[in-house]
């Protein structure tokens, strides 16, 4: 076939498929060529130029942003929140829209689902979230422990109780605090049948829901009751600790930092964590930036989502 009447064939099929809006199916139909021909055609015409996709970003998207965040940190997924003001109140408003809707529309049926608690992200996750209709997950594990001071316990017990109503799915509580007041007492903990039954769940869960704290913790964990002092906050941090998942410590580079205070808590570990198909962190905010860059290093965070000016932040920081 002459070049000039090949490259007119591969412009008809394009002008056809992608300007008419005709299926593969009716352009064989209509040319008398094999529906197998006519995709290799639509395919070379991206090869010679006669189609050019240009994408354009709606606004309120940060692709651009998000693949950077991709490259630089080697994570396979990253979704950024447009979010207005740089101030917490709006940019977990902004985060927590964001992992609700990530969440309805990757679910899947028979999910295990698990989710840590005194996280405010994940609480304004799961307010976000519509109850599912054709998706049931079979269960919401609750992955770090949930007792403490009652007046912010209901917070940490309606993150699983919520979010097993949306899903259809069974909750299973961990009901024992997040820190226990030393190894021993976190041995006697694991060892009642209830708090068992939920640990033995943690190996089964399918997709884990995590906040990423700083060294420092957040109102609500602090007035949990479920944080470490300041005196041992203050060894972490010169062990090197810049954050933490479940109140597990990690260092810059993403590498945990164990030690006696890691012995005392009643909440999935690090190799527990790893062993999850898909974890997902939400997190945002000036004062967690070093912390989320400590995760995303790490390895064992496969989806962040972040809001817009986070996410600046981690792209212009150097990896040192």
């Amino acid at each position: 076939m002459s070049r000039v009447h090949e490259l007119r064939l591969i412009a008809r099929v394009a002008q056809l498929y992608y300007g008419d809006g005709l299926k593969q199916s009716q352009i064989a139909s209509m040319l008398h060529i094999s529906q197998a021909t006519i995709s290799r055609l639509i395919g070379k015409a991206q090869d010679e130029g006669i189609v050019r996709i240009t994408i354009t970003v709606p606004r309120g998207t940060f692709l651009e942003l998000e693949a950077g965040l991709r490259s630089r940190f080697g994570i396979g997924e990253v979704i950024v929140a447009e979010c207005f003001e740089d101030r917490e109140e709006a940019i977990l408003s902004a985060i927590g829209s964001a992992a609700g809707h990530y969440f309805e529309t990757t679910i899947a049926d028979g999910e295990v689902i698990g989710i840590s608690s005194w996280s405010t992200s994940l609480l304004r996750m799961v307010d976000a979230i519509h109850p599912l209709k054709r998706i049931k997950a079979e269960r919401v594990v609750q992955i770090l422990g949930g007792i403490g001071n009652p007046s912010v316990q209901s917070h940490a017990t309606q993150l699983t109780t919520r979010l097993a109503a949306l899903t259809g799915a069974e909750p299973m509580l961990l009901p024992a605090q997040g820190v226990a007041g030393s190894s021993a007492a976190r041995l006697v903990m694991l060892g009642d049948s209830y708090v068992r039954a939920t640990t033995d769940q943690f190996r089964r869960v399918t997709m884990a829901l995590v906040g990423i704290g700083a060294t420092q913790p957040s109102v609500m964990l602090a007035n949990s009751g479920n944080s470490f002092t300041k005196e041992e906050l203050h060894d972490l941090e010169a062990r090197g600790a810049i954050g933490d998942v479940c109140l597990r410590f990690f260092d810059a580079d993403g590498n945990p930092v164990g030690g006696p205070l890691d012995e005392r808590v009643i909440g999935m570990t690090f190799d527990e964590l790893r062993a999850v198909p898909r974890v997902v962190g939400v997190a945002g905010g000036a004062r967690k930036v070093a912390a989320i860059r400590g995760a995303l290093l790490s390895g064992w965070l496969d989806v962040l989502i972040t809001d817009k000016f986070t996410a600046e932040k981690l792209v212009a920081a150097p990896l040192g």
